[in-house]
């Protein structure tokens, strides 16, 4: 009775060192700042360094509409003239000119009207670029808590297994069993150690991947998010989708601009045709000449004119052609974007479909009976009722099943934010 009791207490102490090696296990060298998901995604907004960088290219772009108001500038020439016969008083002479350009044809206007619709191109165009920046981010946020809940899978596993092969030790030592399958109980659980060590360094990775998204410089620092992988159902009409997509996609949207840029562009390189003319005003003026021969008065002239470009350049239609092709390239690109959209649309909603019937299948019992046959087996086991294989076999059965569970939940909220990306709509919170 005494002797049962002392090996009763020794299982039991060992169980509390195993829980403490298991403790030690995870890391705690880094400071973990724990995010829910609408912040999250309101630190993306405001820190992601690629979206600070796009963003610029609004800058530029009304920078440029600015820059298309501009006149052409008047042209200032100051000239003087002496004849080199200082001997003979012959005199010197001053001269200025002012010239200035004056388009027709609309050619500011028109340069003006580019700038403005490439503006609106580039707005388009960054609202496209935050559009998959809030999906990928999202994707990497649900990566991070997948990752977290197989770290947890992986971690309960080696409980299960190292106490197994504790009390196997002790179970050996009393000679209810061999050495062999102490042995092995023992190679099981180490091999599942490497396991957890491997999932655990997925999931630091995935929050160093969510702190490149923020911005988060502090290399001491991970931000750990928090949120149910449960709640991503929806239900949704794919007609409605459709149009949905069609009215609020932005690269639909920027395709349209592309197309408003290149008709811009077209009537730029029609105004290009257009002849200007040059206006010019100067004057000329002369010193007095004090020699015998041919003495003459100071004197000052006020001269005037127009200059006329010959256009044999017009001859030559190749940047009128190229801008036409332009236009037409842009039509059918914008054809092309707007019938791919609805096959996105088509394709995530059928996947959302798939992945929701495969979360219903767990949710039907596949999580609890592969948890009741691993119990079962535990505790015949203990009994001396069944083989350590046997176990095993229901332990790697139970742990497929879970992560497959995992995996299954993360393809369902991965397929919600495709199908919301794709249709243009966004209303993931969780």
């Amino acid at each position: 009775m005494i002797k049962n009791i002392k090996h009763k207490w020794v299982f039991l102490l060992l169980l509390l060192n195993i829980s403490a090696v298991i403790n030690a296990q995870i890391d705690t060298t880094f400071t973990q700042v724990k995010m829910n998901y609408p912040d999250f995604l309101s630190l993306v907004n405001k820190n992601n360094l690629g979206y600070a960088a796009e963003k610029f290219n609004m800058n530029i772009a009304e920078a440029n509409v600015e820059a298309s108001k501009v006149f052409p500038d008047p042209e200032l020439a100051i000239g003087a003239s002496d004849n080199g016969q200082r001997r003979m008083q012959m005199g010197y002479g001053f001269s200025t000119e002012l010239s200035w350009t004056l388009e027709l044809g609309g050619k500011r206007k028109a340069r003006i009207n580019i700038a403005k619709s490439t503006s609106e191109l580039t707005k388009a165009l960054l609202e496209d670029y935050f559009r998959n920046l809030r999906a990928d981010a999202t994707l990497n946020y649900l990566t991070s808590l997948k990752q977290k809940e197989i770290f947890k899978v992986q971690l309960n596993s080696y409980t299960i297994l190292k106490n197994i092969a504790v009390a196997d030790s002790i179970r050996f030592k009393l000679g209810s069993i061999t050495e062999i399958d102490a042995r092995q109980s023992k190679l099981e659980a180490n091999t599942m150690l490497n396991e957890v060590y491997q999932s655990e360094a997925d999931w630091k990775t995935t929050l160093l991947e969510l702190g490149t998204l923020v911005g988060n410089q502090k290399a001491d620092t991970l931000y750990s998010p928090i949120g149910d992988l449960t709640k991503f159902d929806r239900l949704f009409d794919l007609n409605e989708l459709i149009i949905s997509a069609e009215n609020n996609r932005a690269d639909l949207l920027a395709a349209l601009k592309n197309k408003n840029v290149s008709q811009d562009i077209l009537k730029l390189a029609k105004a290009n045709r257009v002849l200007h003319l040059g206006l010019n005003m100067g004057v000329e003026s002369a010193s007095v000449v004090t020699n015998s021969v041919a003495p003459t008065p100071s004197s000052s002239a006020v001269s005037g004119g127009i200059s006329i470009p010959l256009k044999f350049s017009n001859r030559n239609k190749g940047e009128l052609k190229a801008a036409e092709y332009s236009v037409q390239q842009a039509d059918i690109l914008y054809k092309q974007t707007e019938l791919q959209i609805q096959i996105e649309v088509r394709k995530a909603w059928f996947n959302y479909l798939t992945t929701q019937k495969q979360v219903h299948q767990f949710n039907t019992g596949l999580l609890a009976d592969a948890q009741r046959l691993l119990d079962g087996k535990v505790y015949s086991y203990k009994r001396g009722e069944t083989s350590l294989l046997e176990v095993l076999n229901a332990q790697r059965t139970y742990n497929e099943t879970q992560l497959n569970y995992y995996e299954t939940l993360y393809n369902y909220a991965a397929a919600l934010v495709e199908l919301e990306k794709a249709a243009g709509i966004w209303d993931i919170n969780f």
